[in-house]
């Protein structure tokens, strides 16, 4: 039986890559049409890490998500993540055809996509600009590569690992070659079928989520009932456009006009980002009660925040899979017009509660349907596939806080499995060993193959970081006066308490919405509005305040350094005073006469823990500069903010 596997083994020649002592590089040449129907051909870029005991006879091959996420700038972290299962089995990691160097999909159009009117015009022409070969770009095809590469390499068995749509491609390459499969590894589960065109379980799973984030008493002083909190907002919105005033990084205050789907948009990318989250739900009750201030401040904050499709996402690619396999309730014999008509009146014929306090308008805009009923489809219509899952070693990790790919969906697929172990992790959202706060998912990988050993994660309370912050005040008679302190000069060192927590929450946040940027820059320079005006900025190892308000009539300028602080308080409303530098990471001063001290270190939490966590964060440059000044700043926020 070795015969043609070691002669198989010869076509893939791998040679020292040179920015990598880890791993060889190289490349293999597939059909363009696994069928072998239309010519053509596809070379398939990719990275080999070898076991380092033996020849190995199997081999893990690693599935990045998308469709359009490129795998190779994630070599190095996959390595790492995968160590326990790279011990005696080499490790392939490959771009999947249309992808990174593997043959990207490109198309003018894209280029361009401000000479459209509209994303279904832009989708449309770049298919015809693809061609008829847009059709060998789905998820079977990628498992043909697959199942070459296992021959080519001379590998037995493999390993899959997959994460979003590479739990996808790793189960059907299960279904297809159920033989060659040793172990599956799915983290943050598409099921074989998925995604569902209109995202039924992702709002199904909106209420559990948001009652997640109040667990164990996190939004005593905030909410009663998120959820009731979401309705009301989204029915307000319906009646009339909810508008909120956001102020800029200049200080000047803007009108900003509020819809439900971007309140939907906001909870997906909570998945990526847990502090929008914890965020959500303070500005979400605040807007329920009439304060839509911090609402329109978060979505302007979230609209900056990248979702993980940087330059390398191909987005031509994303749309030739996406709109050729998604079951679209629709005749792919229709118009374009028709295509949506018939998406609308099924998303509508929901039953009622289906989509929780959403609607049909807001699942039809959060989904693919708008741009893929322009999709001149080149291939049959999907048919549902039932083949069944091989029963092999399989560990499914599943965020709790995921709405992208919740629970639902990894329920859906352990079920198929009869020995799987599914694995629930607290506080993390979407792709769990990259995101989880704990060990949790990483002791089950280590764990996967000893039968018995593989235990729930413990319940624990939520971090600091991860819960809702204080409903910002609106008017500083409100505030109870600080401990230890009476009167005005009282409520306003409370107020300016409560300003510097705003200021390191939002830092955190907009470090993660910089976490885009290309620029080679040691140092981030971060700059924002104010609650209720003013700015604030870090710069230069500087942290910088011209009239940053959070309380209404209560403002703070002046500057932080490492080595001293000088901050003025004024505003119509407040005690006004000087506060300076103290010991042990305090700021002290006067306050309408008093004396006052106001510890920093409380404050500080969440920005460092916030700036860590960005610092840790994947990057799909493989270590980018915005992620290497995060690091940065939270080594900064430590000197400068805590003794």
């Amino acid at each position: 039986m070795c015969a043609p596997i070691c002669t198989a083994h010869a076509q893939i020649a791998f040679t020292p890559c040179g920015d990598s002592n880890d791993f060889a590089c190289g490349h293999l040449t597939v059909p363009l049409d696994p069928t072998g129907a239309t010519p053509g051909a596809i070379t398939l870029a990719m990275r080999r890490h070898r076991a380092p005991i033996g020849e190995a006879r199997s081999a893990i091959i690693t599935l990045a998500g998308g469709p359009g996420q490129p795998a190779l700038p994630f070599a190095e972290q996959f390595a790492e993540v995968l160590g326990p299962l790279a011990a005696t089995r080499d490790m392939i990691v490959f771009d999947q055809r249309g992808v990174g160097l593997s043959h990207p999909l490109s198309c003018h159009a894209f280029e361009r996509p401000d000479l459209f009117h509209s994303l279904g015009a832009l989708v449309q022409t770049c298919a015809e600009q693809l061609g008829s070969t847009r059709a060998f770009y789905t998820t079977a095809d990628s498992v043909a590569d697959i199942e070459a590469i296992r021959q080519a390499g001379g590998y037995e068995k493999l390993v899959l690992y997959g994460t979003s749509y590479g739990t996808k491609v790793a189960e059907q390459y299960a279904q297809a070659y159920p033989q060659h499969v040793e172990a599956l590894v799915l983290d943050s589960v598409v099921t074989p079928s998925g995604p569902e065109p209109l995202g039924r379980a992702t709002f199904a799973a909106v209420p559990r989520i948001l009652q997640q984030v109040c667990a164990y008493g996190s939004c005593a002083h905030v909410t009663r009932n998120p959820v009731a909190d979401l309705a009301r907002v989204v029915r307000e919105m319906r009646r009339a456009p909810l508008r909120g005033r956001v102020i800029d990084r200049n200080g000047n205050a803007h009108m900003l006009r509020m819809s439900s789907d971007e309140l939907a948009q906001l909870l997906l990318a909570g998945d990526l980002l847990p502090l929008l989250r914890a965020e959500f739900v303070t500005a979400l009750s605040a807007a329920a009660h009439g304060d839509t201030a911090p609402l329109a401040r978060l979505l302007a904050t979230a609209g900056q925040v990248g979702e993980g499709e940087g330059e390398d996402f191909d987005m031509p690619l994303y749309y030739a899979t996406s709109c050729e396999e998604q079951a679209f309730p629709w005749s792919r014999a229709a118009t374009p017009r028709a295509r949506i008509a018939q998406a609308t009146a099924a998303a509508r014929a929901l039953p009622a509660g289906a989509l929780g306090p959403f609607d049909a308008a807001d699942a039809l805009d959060l989904s693919d349907v708008q741009a893929c009923a322009h999709w001149p489809f080149a291939t049959p219509a999907p048919v549902l596939d039932d083949a069944p899952l091989p029963n092999v070693p399989t560990l499914i990790l599943s965020g709790a806080d995921d709405l992208r790919t919740p629970i639902a969906n990894a329920r859906e697929v352990a079920a198929q499995i009869p020995d799987s172990h599914l694995l629930v992790v607290p506080y993390t959202g979407h792709s769990v060993l990259t995101d989880e706060p704990t060990a949790c998912a990483r002791e089950a990988l280590l764990a996967m193959f000893a039968p018995g050993l593989l235990k729930p994660c413990r319940a624990t309370p939520p971090p600091a970081s991860l819960r809702p912050p204080p409903l910002p005040p609106l008017r500083l008679a409100l505030l109870s006066p600080a401990a230890g302190y009476r009167g005005l000069p009282g409520r306003t060192l409370h107020a300016l308490s409560l300003t510097l927590g705003d200021f390191v929450r939002q830092l955190a946040l907009q470090l993660a919405a910089s976490a885009s940027g290309e620029e080679p820059l040691s140092v981030p320079t971060l700059r924002f509005g104010g609650l209720r005006g003013g700015w604030a900025e870090y710069a230069g190892g500087t942290l910088i305040f011209h009239d940053y308000a959070y309380t209404p009539g209560v403002t703070l300028s002046g500057a932080i350094r490492q080595e001293a602080a000088d901050l003025q308080i004024g505003g119509f409303a407040a005690a006004h005073g000087t506060l300076r530098r103290g010991p042990h990471g305090s700021l002290t001063g006067t306050l309408g006469g008093s004396d006052v001290h106001l510890d920093l270190t409380s404050a500080a939490t969440v920005a460092i823990v916030g700036s860590d966590a960005a610092a840790s964060a994947p990057s799909s440059s493989g270590g980018s500069a915005a992620h290497i000044a995060a690091g940065e700043l939270a080594r900064f926020l430590r000197r400068v903010l805590r003794p």
